[in-house]
């Protein structure tokens, strides 16, 4: 203490000492009231110095007590702990700190983990949101699709999508018997709609054709299907006939006779040939016209030819292609070249 208290006067003579030798070679400065003025404020710097070794180095545990409830300890203390209460309760300190970087953003460099990430982040976003767009996209289409081979088309942005158990149902139906045949049977589809399981169906582009799932309420697989390239292929030849004539279809060439010289030839043939030529006749008689033409594949698939009908309603004419037994279609043919014959030697008879 008196070490100190001594480092202390030597530093106040020294500053005396200065202050002397500053104004000592000022002429105006020599007057008595300059120098009282000059002692005055060695002695104020004297009682500071003292007063704050006396503040910083109480003498008891009293001298602390004492010092620390100080109105200007106090008034620090309240300070200290309004800042810390409205800091939880209102983050003004985040908030500010993100205005101020908010402000600066554009000046600092795009650069760092935060940047890559962020842009990683954004990247990822927008990913997200083009792939959402597109599945909802392709939804809507196959809820409104009419056949399969619409649904197929629109897998092009999606690799699968989920369409009702009565959507199916009517996609179904609207096939020819053969083909709805060779994707499932009409029992087996009739068993699962009398389980009341079936619910939702789940459709998964595989290559060039779909893989189908039954699926129950807790998504489930009933039963699995397949529709093989070569059935799709089929159901979009006879949508694309639809709007065609059988002159327009390749296939026909030469194997397109009149409706009424295919019936005559069909009417003089055993009912059980009949009912293998066409298979499935039903799909004529919904069909609204009356048929006009009719063409004879000359291509063999599975054990069955291709038969073209066409339709006239009003003006516009449209093709429906059905499946006939090669064995049955070749006896026709054959009764149908007959009957051409006989017609071509009375046509060169008649006078």
């Amino acid at each position: 203490m008196r070490v100190r208290l001594f480092q202390q006067h030597r530093f106040i003579r020294v500053r005396k000492f200065k202050y002397r030798s500053f104004v000592s070679p000022k002429p105006f400065l020599k007057s008595s009231f300059f120098l009282l003025r000059v002692q005055c404020l060695i002695c104020i710097e004297y009682h500071r110095i003292i007063k704050i070794m006396d503040w910083s180095e109480p003498a008891n545990f009293k001298s602390w007590v004492k010092r620390m409830f100080v109105p200007q300890a106090l008034v620090l203390v309240l300070l200290i702990a309004c800042g810390l209460i409205t800091e939880l309760r209102f983050d003004w300190a985040e908030h500010l700190v993100g205005s101020y970087l908010v402000s600066t953003n554009s000046f600092r460099p795009q650069s760092g983990a935060v940047w890559e990430t962020s842009r990683r982040s954004t990247t990822a976003r927008k990913s997200l949101d083009k792939i959402v767009t597109d599945r909802l996209a392709s939804q809507r289409e196959a809820r409104g699709a009419t056949s399969f081979a619409q649904i197929a088309d629109s897998f092009s942005t999606s690799r699968e999508m989920m369409i009702s158990a009565d959507h199916f149902r009517t996609l179904y139906l609207r096939l020819p018997v053969d083909l709805a045949e060779e994707i499932v049977s009409p029992f087996d589809l009739i068993q699962q709609l009398n389980t009341g399981k079936w619910v939702r169906t789940y459709m998964e582009k595989v290559g060039a054709g779909l893989d189908i799932y039954l699926l129950n309420k807790q998504n489930r697989v009933l039963q699995s299907l397949t529709i093989s390239p070569e059935i799709l292929e089929t159901i979009k030849r006879n949508e694309d006939a639809a709007k065609k004539s059988l002159t327009d279809l390749p296939g026909f060439e030469n194997r397109i006779y009149p409706a009424k010289r295919f019936f005559t030839a069909c009417a003089a043939l055993p009912e059980d040939v009949r009912k293998s030529i066409i298979l499935d006749p039903e799909t004529i008689l919904n069909a609204p016209g009356r048929v006009v033409r009719v063409g004879i594949s000359d291509e063999i698939k599975a054990g069955t030819i291709e038969l073209g009908f066409e339709i006239k309603k009003g003006s516009h004419y449209k093709v429906i292609l059905l499946q006939g037994q090669d064995w049955a279609i070749w006896r026709l043919r054959t009764l149908l070249e007959e009957i051409g014959a006989e017609a071509d030697t009375q046509r060169v008879t008649l006078p």
